[in-house]
């Protein structure tokens, strides 16, 4: 994937969710008087702004930022579709800045910029149709269990509050009889320039306290009204993400404003352990603890 000769560098700063990439990509941007592209996915669309932790207006204002508010909720936007647009940015960047950090943590959409995809098999489209049925008819968990028995390794990946990415496993698993996630990682797409892979991490208790403090900031800055402007686009795929389903169920009067609270708590804590099952199999990761003094200085040494 590395070669001496390219002279550009694409920085990547991944982790699971509230552990600092934002504030060190910023740092790190500054002292190379570079940009920041964002790789998480659902930072991209400009109608959820509190609920996806997008970086503040300060915080956008110090550093030019690629891919945040770049769509709307009602675009359908792929991993695959950010895959190309992202690769034609930062051929643009790269005639401008010899180095450009990518930052997020969605990790399969930093596979798409580093990495690309293999093809995945068709997929009968009346397997597809059964499983939607089912969602309608008997929930989310019951997919998830499906995917738990069909393809283990991929349940400790995806996002489990989201139903297309399991319907879509589930019908390649239906379809062909093999798992979803035995059509991955078997090919790797050259880049034209240098990858640097940078992960933050913290000691978990630390990590789970930031989680807390950062929802129930986010309600602070007025989450629950946002959640309730977008219910009416509850059915658009983007809003099926933690955050936003947990208060739409108390919008429902399925459950109270403080469990619902407690849940968006507790799902984010999960994804952030999904998180780093997923960027932990990438050995190609350099670790750091996120909230060492001296950060940058130890991310400069791992990049120099």
């Amino acid at each position: 994937m590395n070669h001496e000769l390219q002279t550009k560098t694409l920085i990547v700063i991944a982790g699971p969710t509230a552990v600092g990439k934002t504030a060190a990509a910023i740092q790190l941007a500054n002292f190379y008087k570079t940009v920041i592209v964002s790789a998480d996915s659902r930072q991209f669309y400009c109608e959820m702004s509190i609920g996806t932790a997008k970086p503040t207006h300060e915080e956008l204002g110090a550093v030019k930022h690629y891919f945040i508010n770049s769509h709307s909720i009602t675009d359908i936007f792929t991993v695959g579709d950010y895959e190309k647009q992202c690769l034609e940015q930062l051929d643009d960047l790269f005639q401008i800045h010899d180095k450009v950090i990518l930052v997020g943590g969605s990790g399969l959409f930093i596979k798409a910029v580093c990495e690309g995809f293999d093809e995945f098999p068709d997929a009968e489209p009346s397997v597809r149709d059964k499983l939607n049925k089912a969602f309608e008819e008997k929930g989310i968990s019951y997919l998830q269990g499906q995917l738990k028995i069909a393809d283990p390794q991929y349940y400790e990946e995806v996002d489990l509050n989201n139903p297309q990415r399991i319907i879509r496993a589930l019908q390649v698993y239906q379809s062909t009889g093999n798992p979803f996630s035995s059509y991955r990682n078997s090919k790797i797409n050259e880049r034209p320039f240098n990858i640097i892979k940078l992960g933050l991490n913290l000691p978990r208790e630390i990590l789970y306290q930031r989680i807390n403090q950062r929802v129930d900031l986010m309600l602070q800055q007025g989450l629950l009204e946002e959640a309730r402007l977008l219910l009416p686009f509850r059915h658009l795929n983007p809003l099926n993400t933690v955050g936003y389903s947990e208060l739409f169920n108390y919008f429902d009067g399925k459950t109270d404003l403080n469990s619902a609270i407690e849940l968006i708590k507790q799902n984010t804590r999960h994804y952030a352990k999904r998180q780093l099952t997923w960027f932990r199999k990438d050995k190609e990761i350099k670790w750091l603890i996120a909230d060492k003094n001296n950060l940058v200085n130890d991310m400069l040494s791992l990049i120099n």
